[in-house]
């Protein structure tokens, strides 16, 4: 065979390949779409339900606007390494501990506090592998927050922060194994099990 055959074979080979994957990427899933239209809808949705049920006389806070950013990883990107309970748990938590302790020990320097939050929280995450890129939104709520989420001090930590990143991946759990195509966590005995349940 000749050199300039095989390059042809070669060339003709990739444009094959080329067309496949651009086809694979462009193609819409539409029950894909459903269960994360659906998983987001219920989540967000169930957080929304009790803060204006329950929470507003206290004026305490549930919904924060880091939890929207978490949804989209959760409910929409569920292979995601970063889209994983420990990562979803544990980024948001550590961001929310490391925003509050900075807020507390440099109160009122906004261009200091803010990108020292969010920083030190990226380092937090990828030293403990809970990266969740959420969590660098969670540190910053601490600093920028309303004086309602200032006010809560490390109760921020547990409510909103914990208790709402639970409720995402309670719903998460439910949602994202109710069907054969689609499994979360990743690869876990968890997803396998509540695959048999649902």
């Amino acid at each position: 065979m000749s050199k300039s055959k095989r390059i042809g074979q070669k060339i003709k080979r990739q444009a094959r390949i080329s067309r496949y994957v651009i086809y694979k990427e462009t193609l819409v899933d539409y029950r894909e779409k459903f269960w994360s239209f659906l998983g987001a809808f219920v989540g967000i949705g169930v957080l929304a339900f009790i803060q204006s049920t329950y929470l507003v006389k206290s004026e305490n806070i549930l919904l924060i606007g880091s939890f929207g950013a978490s949804s989209v990883l959760v409910y929409g990107n569920i292979q995601s390494p970063l889209a994983q309970p420990r990562n979803l748990l544990g980024g948001h938590v550590i961001s929310a501990i490391i925003g509050v302790t900075i807020f507390k020990c440099i109160p009122d320097i906004i261009w200091l506090t803010a990108p020292l939050a969010v920083a030190t929280s990226i380092i937090a995450m990828q030293f403990t592998k809970t990266l969740h890129p959420p969590g660098g939104a969670t540190a910053l709520i601490a600093i920028l927050g309303t004086e309602n989420i200032k006010n809560l001090g490390y109760f921020y930590v547990l409510s909103p922060v914990l208790s709402g990143s639970l409720t995402l991946l309670i719903v998460g759990l439910i949602f994202n194994n109710m069907t054969k195509h689609r499994s979360y966590p990743t690869n876990s005995r968890l997803s396998k099990i509540l695959k048999n349940k649902c």
